[in-house]
C-alpha cells in the first residue's frame, strides 16, 4: 500500500497495514499488536483518498480507524489547521484528542480540543500561539470560533464527523452544515455513525463525494454456551479483585486477557510477586519463548496464562476452566474469541470480566451485539476466602494422612496426648504450618465508592436524571429502560419521581456505578441524558 504522505517518511507494518513508521512505533509503544476489524477495512480505503461512511459503535476501535489516516495525511512542516474532527460532546472531543496525541506523539503534530465549558480565551490563545494542525471540537464552540474569526478552515484537507447520529439527535445538523460550508470542497470526509437514519444519508449525499460504505458485520457473533459473569471493580483496585477471585475460585487452568503487551508484562510481574504461577504470552516473544510458555501451561506448571488477543489466537487447550477479562476488550469480536478458549470438548467453563465504571457501556454493547446477558456477581468476601482456604487445608490433610508416612510426627505428638486434647494438638500443628490471617484487609480492598447523603433510604442511592414528563415517559417505562440498559432487576429499582424536566429514582448502592456508567450521556426517548448522584435533601 502506497503512503499518501511526504516521501521521506519510512514505512512500517501494523498488522497487514503499511503505515508511517513513526505512527507504527507509537502504536507498538501503546501496546497494540494488530488492527481491529473496522480499522482493517477503513484505513486502506481512506489512504487511497476516498470518502467513507463507517457504521460502527463506540468501542470498536473506530477512533484509531480515522485518526491514523488523518495523521498520515498531515504535513508537519505546514502551519494552519489541516484536519477537523467534529464530535457531539466535550467528553468525546477530549478522548479523541488524547488518542490522536498518543498515536501521533512521534510525528511532531499538534491536536487541540475546543469545546464549551472551557475558557474561549484560552482556546483562542492556543490557536494563535501553537502550531495546531488538527482541531477536535463540538459544533457549537466550533461555530463560535468561526464567527469570531479565530479559527480558519481554508487549509483543511480532512473532515471527520464522529457519532453523526448522536449529533443528529442533539439537533446539531444545521451547525454541522454551516461548518462544512466553510471547508474546501476538495476535502476528504469521513462520517462515522452507529446507525444510518435517512437524515444522515441526506447529509452524506450533500457533503461526501462517492463515499465507500464500511460496516463490520455482527450478525454471526454468537457466544459459546458457558457461564458469563462480571464483577464490578475500580481501576485502582482491579489487581486486588483479581487476586481475591484467584484465591476463591476452583481454577484448573485460566487464561487472563489484557489489552496490551505492556499490560501483560505488568500483570504477570504483579501476580508472580504475590506468589501465583503466571506467565505471559504476547507478540514480542520469540517462537522458542512462546513454545516454552505453552509447554509449561499445558503441563500445569503455570496455572495462569496472561495474554493479548493476538497472541492467544489459535490456542486450543482442553482443560482451561476459566477465561478472565482483566481488561474488557475494545471490540465485541475479541470478547467472543476470548471466552471461546474455555468450555472446549464438551467441558464446562466460565468467562469472568472485571468491569470498572468506564467499562459498563462497552459491556452493554457486547451484550447487545452477542445477544447474551452477562450475569453480575459479587466479589468474594473474607468469609468466602476463609472457607475456601479451610477446604484446601482439609484436602491437603487427607492426602498426608493417606500417605501414612507419619511415624516420626506421631512420636512428637504421643507424649502430648495425655495432657492436651488431640483436636487442640492438631489445630496447633496447623497453625504452625499455615497463617490464616483472618485479620487481613481483604474485605476492605474493594468497597464501593461511598455515596454520601443523596436523600435515599438505607442501602440505596438517589439518582438525578435529565429526563422528565415532557419526554413522555412513565415510571413503569423508566424502570423497564433501567433494567434493559443496565441489567438491574426491575424489582430492585426503588422510588421513582418524575417531574417536568427531570426525574429522581433510587437504586441499591451496589448498582449505582453500573446505572451511572451505562446511562450517563446516552440517548433515551431521542434525548441525550445526564445521570448523576442526587444532592441530599440536607445539602
Amino acid at each position: 500500500m502506497a503512503l499518501r504522505n511526504t516521501p521521506n517518511k519510512a514505512a512500517a507494518k501494523f498488522g497487514e497495514l503499511t503505515l508511517n513508521s513513526r505512527i507504527v512505533q507509537a502504536l507498538v509503544n501503546m501496546g497494540f499488536e494488530e488492527p481491529t476489524p473496522i480499522q482493517q477495512k477503513t484505513i486502506p480505503i481512506s489512504l487511497e483518498g476516498k470518502d467513507i461512511i463507517g457504521q460502527a459503535q463506540t468501542g470498536t476501535g473506530k477512533t484509531a480507524a480515522f485518526a491514523i489516516p488523518v495523521l498520515e495525511k498531515i504535513d508537519s512542516r505546514r502551519n494552519g489547521v489541516q484536519a477537523l474532527i467534529i464530535t457531539p460532546t466535550r467528553e468525546l472531543a477530549i478522548q479523541v484528542a488524547e488518542e490522536i496525541s498518543n498515536i501521533g506523539k512521534y510525528c511532531r503534530i499538534r491536536a487541540l480540543p475546543i469545546y464549551g465549558g472551557q475558557s474561549i480565551d484560552r482556546q483562542i490563545k492556543a490557536l494563535k500561539q501553537q502550531r495546531v494542525q488538527i482541531v477536535i471540537g463540538t459544533p457549537g464552540r466550533l461555530l463560535d470560533h468561526l464567527r469570531r474569526g479565530t479559527l480558519r478552515l481554508e487549509q483543511v484537507a480532512t473532515v471527520v464527523l464522529d457519532e453523526a447520529d448522536e449529533m443528529l439527535d442533539m439537533g446539531f445538523i444545521e451547525d454541522i452544515e454551516a461548518i462544512l460550508n466553510q471547508t474546501p470542497t476538495t476535502r476528504q470526509t469521513f462520517l462515522f455513525s452507529a446507525t444510518i437514519p435517512e437524515e444522515i444519508l441526506r447529509l452524506s449525499r450533500k457533503y461526501l463525494n462517492s463515499p465507500e460504505f464500511i460496516t463490520v458485520s455482527r450478525n454471526n457473533l454468537t457466544v459459546p454456551l458457558i457461564e458469563q459473569v462480571y464483577y464490578e471493580t475500580r481501576e485502582s483496585t482491579k489487581l486486588d479483585a483479581l487476586a481475591r477471585l484467584l484465591d476463591a475460585l476452583d481454577i484448573s487452568l485460566a487464561i487472563i486477557f489484557c489489552r496490551t503487551k505492556r499490560g501483560v508484562d505488568e500483570l504477570v510481574a504483579s501476580l508472580q510477586v504475590r506468589g501465583y504461577q503466571a506467565a505471559g504470552l504476547h507478540g514480542d516473544l520469540s517462537q522458542y519463548q512462546r513454545n516454552h510458555v505453552m509447554r509449561q501451561f499445558k503441563a500445569g506448571q503455570v496455572e495462569f496464562l496472561v495474554a493479548t488477543d493476538v497472541a492467544a489466537r489459535g490456542l486450543d487447550i482442553e482443560n482451561v476452566s476459566h477465561v478472565i477479562n482483566f481488561d474488557v476488550p475494545q471490540d465485541p469480536e475479541f470478547y467472543v474469541h476470548r471466552i471461546g478458549r474455555t468450555g472446549r470438548a464438551g467441558k464446562t467453563g466460565m468467562a469472568i470480566s472485571l468491569v470498572s465504571p468506564r467499562d459498563f457501556r462497552q459491556l452493554r454493547l457486547i451484550e447487545k451485539i452477542t445477544k447474551s446477558r452477562v450475569k453480575r456477581e459479587h466479589l468474594p468476601g473474607l468469609a468466602d476466602l476463609t472457607e475456601r482456604r479451610k477446604e484446601m487445608i482439609k484436602s491437603q490433610l487427607i492426602r498426608v494422612i493417606e500417605d501414612s508416612n507419619l511415624a516420626y510426627y506421631r512420636s512428637v505428638v504421643d507424649p502430648l496426648v495425655d495432657e492436651y486434647d488431640p483436636i487442640d494438638i492438631a489445630a496447633a500443628a496447623l497453625k504452625l504450618g499455615y497463617d490464616l490471617e483472618t485479620g487481613d484487609d481483604i474485605e476492605k480492598t474493594e468497597s464501593s465508592p461511598a455515596y454520601y447523603d443523596t436523600g435515599a433510604g438505607p442501602g440505596m442511592v438517589r439518582l438525578f436524571m435529565t429526563l422528565g414528563r415532557k419526554d413522555n415517559i412513565s415510571p413503569g417505562e423508566l424502570v423497564r429502560v433501567l433494567s434493559e440498559e443496565t441489567g438491574i432487576p426491575e424489582h430492585m429499582v426503588g422510588d421513582v419521581r418524575i417531574y417536568e424536566k427531570f426525574t429522581f429514582t433510587e437504586v441499591p448502592e451496589e448498582w449505582a456505578n453500573c446505572v451511572i456508567g451505562s446511562l450517563n450521556k446516552q440517548s433515551i426517548k431521542g434525548r441525550r441524558i445526564c445521570v448523576e448522584p442526587a444532592r441530599g435533601r440536607n445539602n
